[in-house]
């Protein structure tokens, strides 16, 4: 059933700015929701010429026409005014920034999160990389009512899909932004016909609460005296971005694509063996990264074989 075949459609602002939230934009679209307005980020300068970049979300706005907010401030006067005028029922927020509770306390229905984990688990701000790092088997989305505390808000509805060892953060956020999509779309169905409830969340005792703070560059750097089940993960967890790293003779060296390899080690973590054609290897505590895809410091992006064969180590 569409939102058009339900006695209540919502007026629902949409804020967001990547593409992973284009994808939840066109899903409400889709299902016939009624968007009244987008906020998304102001457009920014970029590349060579530094012209102005729109985001995603403002490229898919204006191929519908509708109206679209862009303010440096959310707690600017002129952007609350402009907020309020649009008399939303309902705002939903995927892949935007903090809001103030002036925002998100603005509709009668509450304002909406999209987030990119199971909560409890993985709050914060990279819960698809964290998810990947820590070796996950599953991962999922969850809708969710903002309130004060970040991430913490009462649970609507969640979705889960499992996380292969060949995943990628990259490949993990592909098949997320889809099953956001479909789950937000439920969740403002449920809302508007009201057969959806609020459940707080619940941290069930003994079991560890694992956080998704902001990556870093020191979280990016590999460190090979842990096992290479665990360096993989790091590997796969930040790629395509930021990309995790070591150097080689002095020069940063990103690491997109490896397998790990178990066994028995000659060599000190950290050390590197290769044949000189196909295999570049780094040696961890139980076996050896055998990198896949790399790229040298001022160097393209390459596949281990087209490196070796226009460098010598």
């Amino acid at each position: 059933m569409t939102l058009n075949e339900q006695a209540k459609k919502p007026r629902i602002v949409f804020m967001g700015t990547p593409e992973f939230a284009v994808a939840s934009l066109d899903a409400l679209a889709k299902a016939g929701c009624s968007i009244v307005g987008v906020i998304t980020a102001p457009d920014k300068p970029a590349g060579r010429g530094m012209a102005l970049q729109q985001s995603a979300v403002k490229k898919y706005a204006l191929e519908k026409g509708w109206t679209i907010l862009q303010p440096e401030k959310l707690k600017s006067p002129a952007f609350l005014e402009e907020l309020r005028s649009l008399k939303a029922d309902l705002q939903i927020c995927v892949a935007f920034r903090m809001l103030p509770e002036v925002v998100w306390n603005m509709p009668p229905m509450g304002t909406i999160n999209l987030h990119g984990s199971l909560l409890p688990q993985y709050r914060g701000a990279a819960p698809i990389n964290w998810a990947v790092i820590n070796g996950e088997k599953e991962t999922g989305v969850t809708t969710f009512k903002l309130q004060h505390e970040i991430d913490t808000g009462n649970i609507l509805l969640q979705d889960r899909f499992p996380v292969s060892t060949e995943d990628t953060a990259g490949t993990v956020h592909d098949t997320m932004k889809e099953v956001g999509a479909r789950l937000l779309v439920k969740t403002v169905q449920g809302l508007a016909n009201g057969s959806l409830t609020e459940t707080p969340q619940q941290i069930v005792p003994g079991t560890p609460l694992r956080h998704a703070p902001k990556i870093f560059t020191e979280t990016c750097q590999i460190d090979f005296s842990q096992p290479v089940e665990k360096v993989h993960d790091l590997v796969r967890g930040l790629s395509p971005y930021p990309g995790a790293f070591t150097f080689l003779n002095g020069k940063k060296f990103k690491i997109f694509r490896a397998s790990a390899r178990k066994g028995t080690t000659d060599r000190q973590p950290g050390a590197c063996k290769t044949d000189g054609k196909t295999r570049l290897s780094f040696a961890c505590t139980d076996g050896f990264l055998d990198l896949e895809e790399i790229q040298l410091e001022g160097k393209k992006r390459m596949a281990i074989e087209d490196f070796l064969r226009g460098y010598q180590l």
